[in-house]
């Protein structure tokens, strides 16, 4: 399936607002190659995965809320009949999609508050708290307002996973193997809908209530193992020296196989950069933001991720497999189809990591938007047409999105995100382009169902033409206005927004900065032999 609608990855490289900047290497002065990192942070790499696996879950559970509308037995426990079928009513749809984003938000903003005060280990825990409390209530439920209450928990620790995961993550990960594993990251977030897909080929069509538990029982299962292995999670040593807590910090160092000379190395290093990070962030608020060449910068981070929102990823991804029975298909060949969804969108994941770059973020996002803009309108015309082999044809084109959304602006928004703002304001404008995304996605949990329902509006795949509409604005608008910023240093891209380079002229401005460092390598050539 497409990218999860209420999740969202963030990494960076650099320093960011919090200091949490993991370029620091111990005992060694040159570059290390991955396969280099694996060997000598073997114990580091082992939590880093550890950490991607509680992206695997989140997904998974994000996905598992959701899937349950496409299971007939669910329609028909939860639901009523209509047309010699069972539907459920667009309001308890509008409040299972809607809850757990709203919820994931409330778990998004906790958690990166909270984390900071208790520890990353801490907030693991109650994020798996509040999983087995959702799962139990899930399960348990014969009524809408109990499995309501259930998705709405769910939605907590879904947002309390994400963004302690990626943070531990980011605090720990060998920058060598950084992008190795910020990819795996990437991947781990279609690895959980795509086990889910499974899950339910094998079971949802059984005639009784275990169509959809067993879903919830394979979250079960996932969720014991990682509260299982929690205990030996060493803490983040960096987040162990932001709070003063020096001793603690060495013992977990030793635990990912640091020796005293190096976990003393990596300590003075760290503190060095907490405190620099500190100071540089002294005083940022979130009005900045809004203010002068940051106005600017705000808007081109986070325009991205609301286009994700407004181009269909919603309504592709939570409506393909039901809107295929709608259709006519039996309910096996549509649970067949969503486990190629997956695939599709784990494949254009993949293929995403050797175009960003090559590529570039502009023409990627352009050209991408251009075709799902296409994409989208044939959806909406082949539905108006709704023969069987133009059905087959909607279908097909759903499918395609999958792949090519992943490939394009579902890669594309988050690097974006991270290289526009300021290093000063880079936490709080994602913060922003986050809190809108999500706000989005709310709103067409919301609508959707009343658009799309056969006991409502009807539309059907014809939906399609609205989020086409969209795609055209946002297309114009990428073209317009997207800056390539691809290969640019963060003094590169903050030299070009202070003289309001226009957006198609990013790629070839030659900035001082870029030619500074051409006359002092020059410099260094003309330089006399000692």
């Amino acid at each position: 399936m497409a990218d999860s609608p209420k999740i969202s990855i963030i990494t960076t490289d650099e320093t960011d607002d919090s200091g949490s900047n993991r370029d620091i290497e111990v005992g060694s002065s040159r570059p290390q190659a991955p396969s280099e990192a694996t060997k000598r942070h073997p114990r580091e790499l082992l939590w880093c995965i550890y950490a991607i696996f509680v992206l695997v879950l989140s997904s998974f559970d994000n996905q598992a809320g959701g899937v349950v509308l496409s299971i007939p037995q669910f329609r028909k426990d939860f639901g009523s009949p209509y047309d010699g079928n069972y539907v459920l009513s667009a309001g308890w749809q509008s409040a299972y999609s809607g809850a757990p984003v709203l919820s994931s938000i409330v778990g998004l903003l906790v958690s990166g508050w909270l984390a900071d005060k208790i520890g990353r280990k801490w907030m693991f825990a109650i994020g798996y708290l509040s999983v087995f409390v959702s799962i139990t209530i899930e399960t348990l439920s014969t009524s809408n307002l109990v499995f309501f209450i259930g998705k709405f928990v769910a939605g907590f620790a879904i947002g309390a996973f994400t963004t302690t995961a990626l943070t531990y993550l980011g605090e720990v990960a060998p920058r060598p193997a950084r992008g190795i594993l910020t990819a795996a990251a990437g991947m781990a977030l279609t690895v959980g809908p795509f086990i889910v897909s499974i899950v339910v080929r094998a079971t949802g069509d059984e005639p009784n209530r275990w169509a959809y538990r067993s879903v919830f029982l394979a979250q079960y299962g996932f969720s014991a193992t990682g509260a299982f292995l929690l205990p030996c999670m060493p803490e983040s040593p960096w987040w162990l020296l932001s709070k003063g807590r020096k001793h603690e910090a060495s013992v977990a160092l030793s635990h990912f196989g640091y020796t005293v000379d190096q976990a003393q190395d990596y300590m003075t290093a760290a503190i060095t950069a907490l405190e620099h990070a500190r100071e540089e962030t002294k005083g940022a608020t979130y009005l900045e933001c809004f203010q002068k060449t940051n106005l600017r910068r705000t808007i081109i981070a986070a325009a991205p991720l609301s286009i994700q929102a407004l181009s269909g990823l919603f309504f592709v991804s939570s409506y393909s497999t039901y809107y295929q029975q709608l259709a006519g298909y039996n309910t096996s060949t549509t649970f067949s189809l969503n486990i190629v969804q997956n695939i599709l969108a784990m494949t254009g994941n993949a293929c995403s990591w050797f175009l960003i770059d090559r590529v570039g973020r502009r023409p990627l996002s352009c050209y991408g938007m251009l075709l799902l803009t296409v994409l989208l309108l044939l959806t909406g015309g082949l539905a108006c047409i709704g023969t069987k082999s133009a059905t087959k044809g909607t279908v097909g084109l759903l499918l395609l999105y999958n792949w090519l959304y992943s490939i394009t602006i579902g890669a594309t928004a988050y690097p974006i995100l991270i290289e526009t703002p300021t290093s000063r304001l880079r936490t709080k404008t994602a913060a922003i382009g986050l809190t809108l995304q999500n706000g989005l996605f709310a709103m067409w949990a919301f609508v959707i169902p009343y658009l799309f329902n056969p006991d409502q509006a009807n539309l059907g795949a014809r939906v399609a033409f609205i989020f086409g509409a969209f795609a055209v604005v946002s297309t114009i608008y990428l073209w317009s206005c997207q800056p390539e910023t691809s290969g640019r240093s963060f003094a590169e891209l903050d030299e070009m927004f202070v003289k309001k380079v226009p957006a198609r002229g990013f790629k070839v401005y030659k900035t001082e900065a870029e030619n500074g460092l051409r006359l002092s390598v020059l410099a260094g050539y003309n330089a006399p032999m000692p």
